[in-house]
């Protein structure tokens, strides 16, 4: 199917659990979920819904990434750059290779599309 739809994606109460990443030292795990959905053909475009428990960890996404925020508060600081903060209604685009730490005050939740920004 081309197009794929998403019906209110804030909404959604059963998210699918993605595991868990390590916090920074001296925090708790995160605790990650999640949909993902992908067009046949286009694997290397990912898009879906992100949740995640409050706490902060190092951003893993290697690709380019733009981002809708739907819960929570936190902030996103890149690399040797000044600190970005979001509530829910913002956006934030990544170019590939961002690097940086998150933290979040709250349960975050994001719709999401990951893309291979050099195809």
């Amino acid at each position: 199917m081309k197009v794929q739809k998403l019906t209110q994606p804030a909404a959604i109460k059963q998210l699918e659990d993605w595991g868990s990443v390590e916090g920074l030292p001296g925090t708790a795990a995160i605790q990650l979920s999640g949909i993902q959905t992908v067009i046949a053909g286009k694997e290397d475009i990912d898009c879906g819904i992100f949740a995640c428990t409050a706490g902060s960890y190092r951003r893993g996404v290697k690709q380019a990434e733009v981002m809708h925020f739907l819960e929570g508060i936190g902030s996103f600081t890149p690399d040797g750059e000044a600190t970005l903060t979001f509530k829910p209604g913002d956006s934030f685009f990544f170019e590939a290779n961002t690097q940086g730490t998150w933290v979040m005050e709250t349960p975050m939740r994001k719709l999401y599309v990951i893309f291979d920004a050099t195809a």
